[in-house]
């Protein structure tokens, strides 16, 4: 915790250069995010090919999601006993594969197995990549490195997506998957041979081990309230934009460009985070992040107020998330895979639990009704921050 919880003056410390190798994480994290976030675009696409509907489709990107919840939870501890590096490459590997059998698909159930052994290896990967991002942090350089990381989530939502339809117009969806795969063996290779820091081996901690590190449990509440918030909220966007606003489908791409130009902004400023101790500021970023929520209910009738408004939701949520990051991965160094694959697995629960509740509340209420309860959760985020032990 000496690491994280320090003040540090700008001054008084001869500020460390970020390794490269934080560069390669973030690009690890766009090809993740890229397959996570293409498949909702080329749906129709896929079930024309496939002769499936596009809800049947999607039911890839559930599996998905299953997938990476499951693996992160049961396997994210063998982080601790073979070195995340180690971890982060054989996942790139799996991941690879299951990228190609999705592309090579010739059924609907091919494509649903193929994206589960994809969701299996993000499941490894995404804690891998979050402790890699802890363990060669500069000094007093901890929140910037990390959020230079996240910055790959940018990269996924705000040239993947786009750049994924474009392709399937152009050369079909399976070249989608041919692509992202390509990519994600070229990432294997320069993690395995790149040089870093390994980050320490040990031995395998369970998940109810792990859990019971002081403090885990709270920072995990606030991270599945956190993270049901974002999900619920964001999946419906787009319905109330084209039924409630008359809006075109086209308008959802301005929406997710704002987010991300929000959340890659971010990183710019993530240095003054460093400044100051990470455990009295998360509850003060969620309270903010709940005031975003409020002002998104408030500005729901206006397409330009909800463009200025999701900016400051994606600036809003990167710095809850860098700094939630923070705080678990420094409560304990010697279980930091174990911790962060609970992460990864609340995070994916999270997102279907919150997608599955905001849907039935929007099928009964109108969309302003979402953020406000959106903002309820992150009160509970924040006071579950507020409670845990530093």
């Amino acid at each position: 915790m000496t690491n994280i919880n320090q003040s540090i003056s700008s001054g008084s410390v001869d500020r460390a250069r970020i390794p490269p190798f934080a560069y390669l994480l973030t690009i690890c994290i766009g090809v993740i995010g890229s397959n996570s976030l293409a498949l909702g675009p080329i749906a129709p696409e896929v079930a024309r090919s496939l002769g499936a509907n596009v809800p049947a489709v999607m039911t890839a990107s559930a599996v998905f999601g299953l997938g990476t919840a499951v693996s992160a939870v049961f396997l994210g501890r063998f982080i601790d006993r073979h070195g995340p590096r180690r971890m982060l490459a054989a996942a790139l590997l799996l991941l690879a594969a299951g990228l190609g059998g999705s592309a090579l698909a010739p059924s609907l159930a091919f494509l649903v197995a193929a994206q589960l052994v994809v969701g299996l290896a993000a499941g490894i990967a995404l804690p891998s990549i979050y402790t890699l991002a802890s363990v060669i942090a500069p000094t007093g350089r901890e929140s910037e490195t990390i959020g230079l990381v996240l910055t790959g989530w940018t990269l996924s939502m705000v040239a993947g997506v786009p750049l994924s339809a474009a392709i399937a117009d152009f050369a079909g969806w399976r070249t989608v998957y041919v692509i992202v795969a390509a990519a994600t063996l070229i990432a294997c290779t320069a993690v395995k041979f790149a040089p870093a820091q390994e980050g320490a081996t040990g031995t395998a901690t369970s998940p109810l081990a792990a859990l019971s590190v002081p403090g885990v449990a709270p920072l995990l509440i606030a991270c599945a309230a956190f993270m049901a918030a974002f999900y619920g909220v964001y999946a419906y966007i787009g319905e109330h934009l084209h039924a409630a606003l008359g809006l075109p489908v086209t308008a959802n791409g301005l929406i997710a460009v704002s987010y991300g130009f929000g959340f890659g902004a971010a990183a710019f400023l993530d240095r003054l985070i460093d400044r100051f101790a990470a455990a009295r500021l998360l509850p003060l970023i969620f309270l903010a992040v709940a005031g975003v929520y409020v002002a998104m209910a408030v500005a729901s009738g206006s397409y330009a107020a909800m463009l200025a408004v999701v900016f400051l939701w994606g600036l809003a949520n990167h710095f809850g998330l860098n700094v939630l990051i923070m705080r678990l991965t420094g409560l304990d160094p010697a279980k930091r895979g174990a911790i962060m694959g609970l992460n990864s697995g609340v995070t994916y629960i999270a997102l279907f639990v919150g997608t599955i509740g905001f849907g039935a509340a929007y099928a009964r209420a109108a969309f302003f009704v979402l953020p406000l309860a959106a903002a309820g959760l992150m009160l509970l985020a924040a006071f579950a921050v507020a409670t845990a032990r530093r």
